[in-house]
């Protein structure tokens, strides 16, 4: 049996002693995070930011400097790990929002299955939503330790895409297990987070069994009695992280770039039609 921790398609070009998930958006070459360099869409190796950055000089001599707002767009794009940061710093604004407000903001974002028929924004907004400042202070956390790491392998258009369809999948198992109970908090995103994290470390050939420990001592901290915590997000969470981790291990390679994005779609219209269909049958149960 072929160890994958030695396989050299899991390896940087330029360090063949370093693993690594990401391939350069450009050339399709393995980088591992010391050579990847952040662009508009997912990370480019050495020689490509070279060629791109000779390209822009030659550009900007031939038609002068860049607006300002050009400017800003660049260095957004070359911020370390920016999806991460972006939800870090959307739900902290939201969480100090709800403060001012006496609770209206979550109120008006979190999910709550009854609602989403007539708000479908609560299928996302309630992963940006928490109640207290232990539990903002928790999930962010989370997200900045996992959210970081995830990113860097994945690139940033796929950590998005794992983030928000392990948040859906918390929403379809409240709706499935909790309806009538509104909830708030990123949780299932990061166990979702979690789940993907291990099936990615064990594609590359590491053992990751302390992840899946750490991983299960956090889901029976939801089924303790008084906690308040929605378990059956987590659960749900979980799920759908080891199937998107799965998709996105088995579908690395860059000729296989429009089936992992047409799976990951497939992905999002289940997820979305199993909700409302959960919401419909909730509607006609109590008669909304």
């Amino acid at each position: 049996m072929t160890d994958q921790a030695y396989n050299p398609n899991n390896t940087c070009y330029r360090h063949p002693d370093r693993q690594s998930f990401v391939l350069c958006q450009r050339c399709g070459r393995t980088i591992c995070p010391e050579c990847q360099t952040p662009a508009a869409v997912g990370v480019h190796c050495p020689e490509c930011v070279r060629e791109q950055r000779a390209q822009f000089q030659a550009n900007r001599r031939a038609s002068g400097g860049p607006s300002g707002l050009t400017v800003a767009r660049r260095r957004f794009a070359m911020l370390d790990q920016k999806a991460t940061v972006v939800i870090v710093a959307v739900s902290a604004v939201l969480w100090l929002l709800n403060q001012v407000t006496g609770g209206y903001v979550n109120a008006w974002l979190s999910y709550y299955a009854p609602a989403v028929g007539s708000q479908p924004w609560r299928l996302v907004t309630g992963l940006f939503v928490h109640s207290s400042f232990f539990h903002i202070l928790f999930n962010m956390w989370a997200v900045w330790i996992f959210g970081r790491m995830l990113e860097n392998i994945l690139g940033t258009w796929r950590f998005v895409a794992l983030y928000f369809l392990a948040g859906l999948g918390g929403d379809l198992a409240v709706s499935l297990l909790s309806p009538a109970t509104p909830v708030v908090g990123a949780s299932g995103a990061i166990f979702g987070l979690f789940a993907a994290f291990f099936v990615i470390q064990r594609s590359l050939g590491y053992n990751a069994v302390q992840l899946l420990v750490i991983m299960g001592l956090n889901l029976v901290v939801g089924f303790l009695p008084g906690t308040a915590i929605s378990w059956q997000a987590h659960v749900g969470g979980i799920v759908l992280g080891f199937i998107t981790g799965f998709v996105f291990a088995r579908t690395r390679n860059i000729r296989q770039r429009r089936l992992q994005i047409g799976l990951l779609v497939a992905e999002a219209v289940v997820l979305v039609g199993l909700i409302y269909a959960a919401y419909a049958g909730l509607s006609v149960g109590v008669g909304i």
